[in-house]
């Protein structure tokens, strides 16, 4: 496994870059005001008062956004939204891969991923027919693609929630998501948590001297 360099440049830039389209996102709505209703940012308000009990539909203000002229466009700056999100958790990959070469295939399915699922999810919205369609068409497809790395499963989750939060016009849960996953899969790496049981805390409570291999 390659060692653990320092993170402090990659981790600023990484910070200056979600900091800097956060500024873009709050300078446009305040400059043109009339953009919010174009910027995929809100719908998570309706989360709380969902009635769970039921089919109801969940995110019933932007469904009703997403069904008017303005459609095109929001899953434009959603796709947009998506894209840019995604950046850091490709570098986060280039930082923490394992392997010698970087799979090329791999890290575009991450790129292209949440496009993917951001269309769908605008697509789907709350219909269940449509949803069980999509599965349908899915499984007749049989996409199989073997990962070399159990670790590289997090970056195929990461990506999908990427493109529901920003389809269903909570593009604020993505970035929580993207900012989230890139930190702690940096710190967990950086401190190469679970390497070894060396140290008296984890000799204590595992029960086991950390040289052993086996129980």
């Amino acid at each position: 496994m390659r060692r653990s360099a320092s993170l402090l440049i990659p981790l600023t830039l990484i910070l200056i870059y979600y900091g800097l389209w956060v500024g873009v996102a709050s300078f446009l709505v305040t400059r043109y005001p009339g953009m919010s209703e174009y910027l995929p940012i809100g719908g998570i308000d309706d989360l709380p008062g969902a009635n769970i009990d039921s089919f109801e539909p969940v995110y019933t203000s932007v469904e009703r956004n997403l069904l008017t002229n303005m459609a095109p466009i929001r899953l434009m700056l959603a796709s947009i939204g998506a894209m840019i999100l995604t950046v850091p958790i490709s570098w986060t990959y280039f930082i923490t891969s394992r392997a010698r070469r970087i799979d090329q295939s791999f890290l575009q399915t991450i790129m292209v991923l949440p496009l993917l699922v951001t269309g769908i999810a605008m697509i789907v919205l709350n219909s269940i027919a449509l949803a069980f369609s999509l599965a349908g068409v899915v499984a007749a497809v049989r996409f199989r693609f073997s990962l070399d790395q159990p670790s590289d499963a997090m970056y195929i989750f990461v990506a999908i929630g990427i493109g529901l939060g920003s389809g269903i016009g909570a593009l604020g849960i993505a970035y929580v998501i993207s900012l989230t996953f890139v930190l702690v899969t940096l710190i967990v790496w950086k401190l190469e948590y679970g390497k070894t049981l060396a140290g008296p805390f984890l000799t204590m409570l595992t029960r086991r001297d950390g040289g052993e291999d086996e129980y």
